[in-house]
């Protein structure tokens, strides 16, 4: 078997147990560092070619992990950069600091992985007998950057942290963003038991750091640091004052910033992302705030050329949804415009509507995709239980006909915003396209 396109490169990933299109509870004796460890050995450990920096949390790390990746790449060095889920293209997954990988580069190492894995399976009765999807997607990621010569690379966790398969790497640094209650039938009920899990990513005499944390999940970490004998930098401490534009450290660092992700949310990334930067040895005056000003992600707050002001974002917990609609009101104050707004399975959607009715009277709830599964007609019926009666919520599944209706009903100033899920953003983007 010899891949001559990306396309097939993925197929031949995705053709594997995919534990991201599930949104039941499943085994999680799936999750285990043995089997990583296993793949990565069959592959003579590329993941050990580079240093690396690792970010876990339920919110803020893709963000994160990118503004760290944008210092390191102004600091002088190649920076590979490794985030899920993608919006619209795979590739989205695995890049240079946010820059598509050749497609030449992406298929050869591509054939490196199939080749290398080409008779290996787990000789166990415990969990699938090969490689999940994204155990496949690590191990691809690990590859290609060794593979395009990466000094740095800044690599994301896909769930939790403990038992992620990105957990087999020895970091310079740990990187903690806020968690919130996320995936409670694998992480845990509580937010401790959430913050247990990703608190396994710090790793002995390596520095963590940690954003803005409630005080259970603060806990959890500065204990799980003591025991590691790992030197904490907890943003709280280090830090004096975050604005939307202003960043003020009690060193008495101070910059001003205009991000082009918008937002405190935003800015709170980004401090935690100086914060790393600087105590690390990697920052460049100047280089690394031109940097962070100009980094941008799919899906979060990205403003779309359209006939409308169009923004998307993948916001998908109630805290991101407040904060995201903070944001939105903040630029386009009062209740105008429309909020498209679709949500999958497993997510508190009660609470997400909730947000939703507060910040917009006009709602239309569209159908996030197939990659995983979603129930619009319910998300619908619930808005309509819970809205007053001035506000309106209509039911349109299809993303170019939830586009067509926004355009016949919102005047030509009026903004637009899809939001409620990462596969959200993918599909108005795929309709858009059309």
């Amino acid at each position: 078997m010899e891949f001559k396109t990306f396309d097939q490169v993925i197929c031949y990933m995705e053709h594997f147990t995919n534990l991201e299109k599930k949104t039941d509870r499943y085994n999680t004796r799936t999750y285990r560092l043995d089997r990583m460890q296993a793949i990565m050995k069959a592959l003579g450990n590329p993941q050990d070619s580079y240093r690396s920096i690792h970010v876990a949390g339920s919110k803020g790390k893709g963000s994160t992990a990118s503004y760290i990746a944008s210092g390191l790449e102004a600091a002088g060095f190649v920076t590979g950069l490794y985030m899920s889920p993608h919006v619209s293209d795979y590739r989205e997954r695995f890049t240079l600091c946010g820059r598509f990988v050749s497609d030449d580069i992406l298929v050869s190492t591509g054939n490196i992985l199939a080749k290398g894995l080409e008779d290996f399976h787990f000789n166990d009765s415990m969990g699938e007998t090969q490689p999940t999807t994204f155990e496949l997607y690590t191990a691809f990621a690990f590859l290609l950057f060794k593979q395009i010569g990466c000094q740095w690379a800044v690599i994301e966790t896909g769930l939790g942290g403990r038992l992620d398969a990105t957990n087999i790497i020895q970091p310079e640094a740990s990187v903690l963003t806020p968690i919130e209650l996320e995936h409670t039938d694998i992480l845990g009920d509580t937010i401790a038991k959430i913050a247990t899990e990703k608190s396994k990513i710090i790793k002995k005499d390596r520095p963590s750091f940690s954003a803005f944390q409630v005080p259970d999940a603060l806990e959890v970490f500065r204990k799980e640091a003591l025991e590691k004998n790992s030197d904490f930098h907890y943003l709280g401490d280090e830090e004096s004052e975050v604005t939307e534009r202003h960043i003020l450290f009690r060193n008495g660092y101070s910059t001003e910033l205009n991000l082009a992700m918008p937002g405190l949310v935003q800015a709170q990334n980004c401090a935690l992302a100086l914060l790393v930067l600087r105590t690390l040895g990697l920052y460049r005056e100047g280089a690394t705030e031109k940097a962070l000003e100009k980094n941008a992600l799919p899906g979060r707050m990205e403003r779309i050329n359209w006939k409308r002001t169009l923004y998307l974002d993948g916001a998908h917990t109630q805290n991101s949804m407040g904060h995201l609609l903070e944001t939105f009101r903040s630029m386009y104050p009062g209740r105008s415009g429309i909020c498209i707004f679709g949500a999958v399975a497993g997510k508190n959607l009660d609470a997400l509507g909730y947000e939703v009715l507060l910040a917009f009277d006009h709602v239309v709830v569209c159908r996030p995709g197939t990659f995983k599964k979603s129930d619009p007609k319910a998300l619908y019926e619930l808005l309509v239980s819970k809205k007053h009666p001035d506000q309106k919520a209509v039911l349109i599944e299809d993303a170019s006909e939830a586009l067509a209706y926004c355009l016949n009903n919102t005047e030509a100033s009026e903004p637009v915003l899809a939001a409620g899920s990462f596969y959200l953003a993918g599909v108005i983007k795929e309709a858009l396209c059309h």
